[in-house]
């Protein structure tokens, strides 16, 4: 069951594309989306609230507790280029059924948008750290991998590199495909180590996203921050840890015993 607060309403968007970012391995998605969200300065639209969440609050640096959030942004360029609809948050719906759930009701507010692309980010794990990440793509058809591909250093033969992908990234594009809606997933190699932050990971994700969108990022921002970004990340990380370990993530985790990638 989710609850879905309207905190804004989404204006007209010219041929708008929703890209999803959330934790997983690395929190390379999490930390690319994040960045989108606060460099483009987009608005919020929706928030989210699930008690399929973790049974868990995090303390922020008021020292006040808050509740994981998950939100839906929405970037209005006024010029040529596409608009964006930014899907972030805290933490990913941890059960099969709520992350189904929670995809669906994603694709219904985006098709009031007139959403006809979509893109999730994240991880896939390694057993140590790449000296230089590769980023791979797939997708629900050939011709948005093809799309996505072209004009930038994407690996599109991902075959046997990846188990399934696992969460919003791996089942919004399947259930995209359902919609007709073109998918695309941009998956960059990090340290699979739960611990690890992998914020110059996620910087070869906004790359790609930069050059194939235009959007103009100012990426040396990211690398002035990146001290204070591992601190929160590493912080919240830990937070999550315990709960999650005692979610149904842990039996899905078990389930795909081969699964190098979460997102």
């Amino acid at each position: 069951m989710w609850d879905v607060k309207k905190i804004a309403a989404i204006p007209k968007l010219n041929n708008p594309i929703l890209i999803e970012g959330m934790p997983g391995i690395g929190n390379v998605g999490k930390i690319a989306e994040d960045f989108l969200i606060d460099d483009l300065k987009a608005k919020k639209a929706y928030d989210f609230f699930s008690y399929s969440f973790p049974h868990s609050v995090f303390v922020n640096e008021d020292n006040l507790v808050e509740l994981p959030q998950i939100g839906l942004y929405y970037k209005k360029f006024n010029d040529k280029r596409r608009d964006l609809l930014l899907l972030g948050g805290d933490i990913q719906p941890v059960s099969e059924g709520a992350c189904f759930e929670f995809c669906d009701k994603i694709l219904d507010i985006i098709e009031k948008s007139n959403v006809k692309e979509i893109i999730t980010l994240g991880g896939i794990g390694l057993q140590s750290a790449p000296k230089k990440s590769k980023v791979y793509c797939t997708g629900n058809s050939k011709e948005i991998i093809k799309k996505y591909k072209e004009g930038v250093d994407v690996e599109d033969k991902i075959y046997g590199t990846v188990g399934p992908i696992i969460g919003v990234s791996g089942v919004l594009l399947g259930m995209a495909k359902r919609r007709n809606i073109n998918a695309v997933t941009l998956l960059a190699e990090t340290f699979g180590h739960p611990m690890h932050v992998g914020i110059k990971e996620s910087q070869e994700l906004l790359k790609v996203l930069d050059k194939k969108l235009n959007l103009g990022l100012n990426l040396k921002k990211l690398e002035k921050d990146i001290d204070e970004l591992e601190k929160e990340m590493l912080q919240r990380t830990k937070n999550l840890s315990e709960a999650i370990k005692q979610t149904s993530l842990k039996g899905i985790k078990s389930k795909f015993k081969d699964t190098n990638y979460i997102g």
